[in-house]
Parts: C-alpha cells; sequence; structure tokens
C-alpha cells in the first residue's frame, strides 16, 4: 500500500512553517496515542503514521530530500525493519532474526511515550518483575558489514558467542540477546545480555538512515560540457552521467544502492552531491580563453 504525503498525514500545507508543523503534530499524538486508545488498532497505526512523517518534516536536511525526491530520499522513515513506532527517534524495537531476538535502544532516556504521557498526562510503564543483571558489551563493525550485515564473536562471562549483525545496523544500536546476562534471583528470569554496536567511519561515504551520501569533484568544463564519472558506492564502482549545464551542489540519485531498510531486501538510495572545481593557477591562454567567453556572454552570443 502506497505511503501517505507526510504533509496530508499531518493536515498542513508543504510550505507550512516549524511551528504549525510541531502544533499540528502534538494535536494528533494527543488524538491517537495507543495510551488513550487502547486496543484500537487504526489509532496505533495513526499514531506510527503521524510521528514517522513529523520525524521527517521537522529535520530541514531531511525535510528537503523529501521535497525533492519524495519517500525515497528519506528512505529511513520510509520502511522500519526493526519494529517499534516508525518515525520515533527515541524509542527501539525488537524483531527476530534466524530465531535471535534483537531490541535497537537508540538511548535518550524513555521513549516518545513517556515523553508524552509526561506532557499530556497518560501513559507510564509496568514495573518489571524481579530478574537478573542486564550485562553490556561492545562490537565494533565495518561501514560495508554494518550496510549488509554479518556475524561477529563477542566474549561473554568467558565463553566466545556468535552474534549476528542484522544488515542495516546503524552506529550507537544495540542489540538486546534475552536471557544471555546475569542469574535471576530466585523465582526470576535471567538478565539479558546488550551489545552495543559502533561502525567504523568510511573515508568517502556517510550515512543518513537508509540514505548513504558522498561528493564527487569535477572540473567546470565537465559540468558545462557534461562527462561520466566513477562513483564509489558500497557495490564497488559505478559509472554515473553528468549532464552538461550541471550546477555546483546538484544532487544525483542512484537508486537501490543504500542501506537496506525493508525484509524483502529493498535498499535506499545513495545521492551524489557534484562539486564543480574552480581553477586556479590559469595559464596566459587559459584566461585568454575565459576572457573570451566572458566576452561573449555579456554580448549575449552564449545560452
Amino acid at each position: 500500500m502506497a505511503k501517505r504525503d507526510y504533509y496530508e498525514v499531518l493536515g498542513v500545507s508543504k510550505n507550512a512553517s516549524d511551528d504549525e508543523i510541531k502544533k499540528a503534530y502534538r494535536k494528533l499524538a494527543v488524538k491517537y496515542h495507543p495510551d488513550k486508545n487502547p486496543g484500537d488498532k487504526t489509532a496505533e497505526e495513526k499514531f506510527k503514521e503521524i510521528s514517522e512523517a513529523h520525524e521527517v518534516l521537522s529535520d530541514k536536511q531531511k525535510r528537503a530530500r523529501y521535497d525533492q525526491f519524495g519517500h525515497a530520499g528519506v528512505g529511513g522513515a520510509a520502511g522500519n525493519p526493526f519494529g517499534g513506532a516508525a518515525g520515533n527517534p527515541f524509542q527501539g524495537g525488537n524483531f527476530n532474526f534466524n530465531g535471535q531476538s534483537f531490541n535497537f535502544d537508540f538511548g535518550g532516556g524513555g521513549g516518545l511515550d513517556d515523553i508524552l504521557g509526561s506532557i499530556f498526562g497518560f501513559g507510564g510503564g509496568a514495573r518489571r518483575p524481579r530478574r537478573g543483571a542486564d550485562y553490556q558489551t561492545t562490537v565494533t563493525v565495518t561501514f560495508e558489514e554494518a550496510i549488509f550485515g554479518t556475524t561477529k564473536t563477542v566474549t561473554h562471562n568467558g565463553k566466545d558467542l556468535k552474534v549476528k549483525i542484522p544488515a542495516g545496523i546503524d552506529d550507537g544500536m544495540s542489540i538486546r540477546l534475552r536471557g544471555k546476562g546475569g542469574e535471576a534471583p530466585e523465582g526470576g528470569e535471567k538478565g539479558d545480555l546488550y551489545i552495543h554496536v559502533r561502525v567504523k567511519p568510511h573515508k568517502n561515504l556517510t550515512r543518513e538512515g537508509t540514505i548513504i551520501l558522498s561528493e564527487e569533484t569535477i572540473s567546470m568544463v565537465d559540468a558545462a560540457l557534461g562527462t561520466e564519472i566513477d562513483v564509489e558506492t558500497v557495490d564497488g564502482k559505478i559509472t554515473m552521467k553528468v549532464p552538461a549545464g550541471t550546477q555546483s551542489g546538484t544532487p544525483f540519485k542512484l537508486s537501490g544502492h543504500g542501506v537496506p531498510f525493508r525484509a524483502n531486501g529493498d535498499r535506499g538510495p545513495h545521492i551524489v552531491t557534484i562539486i564543480v572545481e574552480t581553477p586556479k593557477n590559469l595559464s596566459k591562454r587559459q584566461k585568454e580563453l575565459l576572457e573570451e567567453f566572458r566576452g561573449t556572454k555579456k554580448r549575449g552570443f552564449w545560452g
């Protein structure tokens, strides 16, 4: 089922101010919050939808990409393979991967439910039964391993434990292994093991959600006349056409070369921003050619 336009979801216009977007979100969040609509699946889906829309439209960079590319430009919100409320940066989620339970903890305290509860006077978590202590450890993966997934071995309580790192995991996320923590008091359950994931930065690529970003520098002549360049992606080098007249700062989208965001293998885009290099230390002849070009431009004989 196709996603609805985020502006339509919040009931605001495309030129709505940040304040208008915030007010619209708060009004809808109160109306459809699960604590006010217990057992209402429709309200729950509505709440997820408005949370997702707010996450994108409240972020200037994500909003700009959404306005230009639509849902494909903000792949991180387009599909949430990790569970939890879509578009909720404060709250993790659980899912099963080959029989292994994962929990993604984004930090920041008690999540959106607790924040809304403190503001609007509803919510509140139930006290958990007595259980064993939770243990924590850290594992480091490469940029590519985070994109495609891998298996790592961690040492826990003097024994080696193989842990599946799912495709699309991001720096700062945590994997929870249920029952792998400390022994429980009598009658309780064992604690959990939290594995905090650290992702090594890539020398040329960066990531925002399911979008991979990079820059490519071309000469002023190539920008004016058009060219083809080899772009480094996580899938290897890809030849990309740069059309004549490309301006510095122009983004180009390589669909399907970003981060996985769905169980069926769908991936976000890789967005390449072109930087046009201004020449330095020109030769006499080069200066003459540019002066000639400037003269024809002023006389209206060019473009």
